[in-house]
């Protein structure tokens, strides 16, 4: 007998498909930003060993030329950004989805578990709720690298206003190698998070845009109790 399980609401699908756009455009200007100053590299006694981007690629996307163009689309959207995730953070608040988001005390017990099982060297997965104990911890790391990026790119974009941004950051240049390092981070989140969605099956997909999963409910079977007879 098949059955309808609720899994995800309105709202939280709405800030996961808004958030995907619009972080893939503030990645991309971003790009065009930094690489308009490609000074990231590993250099040792004036020789260096590894640089972001090779020259070829610079050619092929004309990226030198796109400075302008970066900033205004990443100083447009930064706005969606924070929007998006204020939203976001204030639904999980008052609706008490938090508690299905935020880590436990053993779940980075459970999450070591969970990759194991997923490597197919552990046979049993921890038991789980909404998201297993992995999930809880990747997605809100997302949420404080989401302030983080919000608080290093402020202190990039207007250093003397938001001041103490920059401090906090230790400075403008350390605010920019953060923000560089922080935009790794999401693209590593984005690669392991699209493997595991196809790993987790079509199901599971579909239930991200459509909010429900049609799961196979078997019917309890109900014994009743034999009576002694006299």
């Amino acid at each position: 007998m098949k059955a309808i399980k609720e899994k995800h609401s309105l709202a939280m699908r709405w800030c996961h498909w808004v958030n995907f756009p619009i972080l893939t455009i503030m990645i991309w200007s971003g790009m065009l930003i930094y690489w308009a100053s490609d000074i990231y590299s590993i250099t040792l006694f004036g020789h260096t060993y590894f640089k972001f981007f090779p020259n070829w690629f610079y050619d092929a996307f004309n990226i030198p030329k796109r400075l302008a163009e970066g900033m205004a689309f990443h100083f447009l959207f930064m706005w969606f950004f924070t929007i998006n995730g204020v939203v976001y953070i204030l639904y999980t608040l008052f609706s008490g989805e938090w508690r299905q988001l935020v880590p436990k005390r053993n779940s980075f017990k459970e999450a070591w578990q969970v990759i194991l099982h997923d490597l197919h060297i552990r046979k049993m997965a921890p038991p789980q709720n909404k998201y297993n104990a992995a999930q809880r911890i990747a997605y809100t790391v997302i949420i404080i690298m989401g302030f983080g990026s919000l608080i290093t790119g402020l202190a990039i974009y207007k250093p003397v206003q938001f001041n103490t941004f920059t401090w906090l950051c230790g400075g403008y240049h350390a605010a920019r190698i953060e923000h560089f390092v922080l935009t790794i981070g999401y693209v590593l989140f984005f690669i392991i998070h699209v493997v595991q969605v196809v790993l987790a099956g079509w199901r599971n997909f579909q239930s991200a845009i459509t909010g429900f999963e049609v799961v196979n409910d078997q019917p309890k079977k109900i014994i009743k109790p034999v009576s002694d007879e006299k």
